[in-house]
């Protein structure tokens, strides 16, 4: 797990239409807290900081700490609203997490050892599935990213969650089946050239059999 983001935030006593313009008008984003039973809070981050951070991987996986005027909690971002012209940041949830409680988060699937995978030195394709996988976990111990090992895989072969190791703590959501991280496709060119060669032995056949036909 990486070290934990605090992020410092202020109250905000207005809300509403109004009051979340003008937050916004003066380099503040409006965001909610929620969660462990307690009331809601209101609260404003600075759009910079904001920025910052939802640029970076995993902003909806990773753990951080909101300090609300010297009141310190841990959240994950639940939501973030984002202008629909402008992409521009409008509103973020936040949810409260107990230190002992189990939670739901998607982590970035990372694919390492790519030198090591015979399928892609002879020109195979990594075809991605899922980028991202959902595992329940202690806020403490979210990781950063599931890494994926390509060692030894070849052209056609599938990556299933059985061959990942995960870290302690971590464990996948989806239960019922070993599903598909990634595969690795044919290259392309050696597709199109087996479509190629089949196109022309079936021309030539029906060549062959239009030449007997005449010859009869």
């Amino acid at each position: 797990m990486s070290d934990i983001t605090t992020i410092s935030v202020s109250r905000r006593e207005n809300v509403g239409k109004g009051a979340a313009r003008a937050a916004r008008r003066a380099g503040i984003i409006p965001a909610v807290v929620y969660g462990t039973e307690a009331e809601p809070i209101s609260v404003g981050i600075q759009e910079l900081e904001l920025n910052r951070l939802i640029k970076q991987t995993g902003f909806f996986s990773q753990l951080f700490q909101l300090d609300v005027e010297g009141d310190k909690m841990n959240v994950l971002a639940r939501d973030l609203q984002v202008h629909p012209v402008t992409d521009r940041a409008m509103h973020v949830d936040f949810l409260r997490v107990a230190a002992n409680a189990t939670i739901t988060v998607s982590v970035p699937a990372a694919f390492i050892n790519e030198d090591e995978c015979p399928g892609l030195r002879e020109g195979g394709i990594l075809n991605v599935v899922r980028y991202d996988i959902e595992v329940s976990c202690r806020p403490d111990a979210i990781p950063e990213q599931i890494e994926v090992d390509l060692t030894g895989f070849q052209v056609g072969d599938s990556i299933h969650i059985s061959a990942v190791s995960l870290p302690n703590g971590v464990e996948v959501t989806i239960t019922d089946r070993d599903f598909t991280i990634a595969t690795i496709a044919a290259p392309t060119k050696v597709v199109e050239t087996a479509e190629e060669t089949a196109a022309a032995g079936s021309e030539e056949e029906t060549g062959d059999a239009e030449e007997s036909a005449s010859e009869e």
